[in-house]
């Protein structure tokens, strides 16, 4: 079978809660199998699950994963907790969780004094562990 071939999975849920799921994809501008299929995957990355052998995901012909899944993830974080619709609206929204990340992380390599900002060298430095 190849990596783009669709097949369909069924399940049964309350009709309460698919009008709830329905309504949530129409806001995300999403069919329900695609609200399905991502609210599934976004799942399935919190947690660490043994698979039953085989690949999760068919590798690409060149065999190289994709990368850009986690970013996808991270999309969709965003999405779901801002409800943000427009390009620029998730650029930001995007760019400031990357903020958020970079000044967490360079604190925590500041604390194990692993980097150190330098107004002499322009910027932050990696010290020197001796």
């Amino acid at each position: 079978m190849a990596a783009d071939d669709r097949v369909a999975v069924k399940t049964y849920v309350p009709r309460y809660q698919k009008e709830v799921w329905q309504e949530h994809a129409d806001d995300l501008e999403m069919s329900q199998s695609e609200f399905v299929r991502t609210m599934v995957q976004s799942g399935r990355s919190t947690f660490d699950v043994p698979s039953s052998g085989g690949s999760e995901t068919p590798p690409d012909e060149g065999g190289e994963t994709d990368h850009s899944e986690g970013f996808g993830d991270r999309i969709l974080e965003v999405l779901q907790r801002e409800g943000v619709k427009n390009w620029d609206e998730l650029v930001d929204a995007l760019i400031d969780d990357v903020e958020d990340d970079l000044d967490a992380a360079l604190q925590r390599l500041q604390d194990e004094n692993l980097v150190r900002y330098s107004g002499r060298d322009g910027g932050y430095v990696v010290t020197e562990n001796e």
